[in-house]
């Protein structure tokens, strides 16, 4: 239970990002958020994982793999904030979430696994989904719902790295090097799009950003030491509810009926593909067992 809890923390904290980040978009380029972000986080974690109580954090065996995960992260960043600043949270978190699908196709081509055809079939229903909330071709499209998809593509790439990294690296070591390869990549450009903010809420949403991704990483590995990734996964969607609550909250925003109906085919889509994981895994523990 106290892992569910952190969990559904930790994907709060996730939707209160994003909410801040269209917020500011408002004021400040994505880009400048993303770079403010990072480096806020960056800092925050160093304290978060006590670095200088643990300097073997810094140790990984698989130094490439780890700045190519960042880099897919930060990608995915700065294509979400930039969506963000024109399309509703709700609807940006939607696609998002077609993510979980598109790293079932791609686990068969990088981790060797196998995809059944009930699984390419809920693929199929959840891409489908995902052209009911952007509806191409109608009148209400946007360019940036690619760009939200773009962010899918990215985090697809970003989750199928971190899996090949749980292998060999801790949770903690990928958090350190997550922050420091963001900060890296984004600290140079900082300067060519930084815009001095006019006020100060605007000053401490941009601080906000750092400590909310900083704490939602951390509050991701405090729950996967106390529940298994197979109990945490349905808690996920969690983040498009609480979307779409700061949504009309802060923005006045309502998810029209496609985006609901849409959303809701991605979720179901992407817990019936969670479902056939878990019974091919179970089907691979017996025939081990009894061989």
């Amino acid at each position: 239970m106290f892992g569910i809890l952190l969990i559904v923390c930790a994907v709060s904290c996730f939707a209160g990002l994003d909410s801040s980040a269209k917020w500011l978009s408002q004021s400040v380029s994505p880009m400048q958020i993303a770079a403010v972000r990072y480096l806020g986080s960056f800092f925050l974690s160093l304290l978060l994982l006590r670095l200088w109580r643990q300097p073997q954090i810094v140790k990984t065996s698989r130094l490439k793999l780890q700045f190519l995960r960042s880099l897919c992260l930060v990608a995915a960043t700065l294509c979400n904030f930039t969506a963000l600043s024109f399309i509703p949270l709700t609807e940006t978190t939607a696609i998002n979430f077609s993510s979980p699908l598109m790293v079932s196709l791609l686990a068969t081509f990088f981790l060797g696994e196998t995809i059944g055809p009930r699984r390419v079939i809920a693929v199929i229903v959840g891409f489908a989904g995902v052209l009911l909330i952007t509806r191409p071709g109608g009148a209400g499209v946007h360019w940036a719902d690619g760009l939200a998809f773009l962010a899918a593509i990215a985090n697809a790439f970003y989750s199928i790295t971190t899996r090949l990294l749980a292998r060999h690296d801790r949770p903690e070591t990928t958090m350190f090097y997550t922050g420091l390869a963001g900060s890296l990549v984004l600290l140079p450009v900082l300067p060519f799009v930084w815009h001095t903010p006019d006020s100060f809420a605007v000053w401490i949403m941009l601080g906000a950003t750092g400590v909310i991704g900083a704490v939602a990483h951390w509050l991701l590995i405090l729950a996967h030491k106390h529940a298994g990734a197979s109990l945490l996964a349905p808690f996920y969607y969690i983040q498009l509810v609480g979307a779409a609550l700061l949504g009309r909250i802060v923005f006045g925003e309502t998810p029209d009926r496609w985006t609901l109906l849409g959303g809701l085919i991605v979720i179901g889509s992407g817990l019936y593909v969670f479902y056939r994981e878990q019974i091919r895994k179970k089907e691979a523990l017996t025939r081990t067992a009894s061989a």
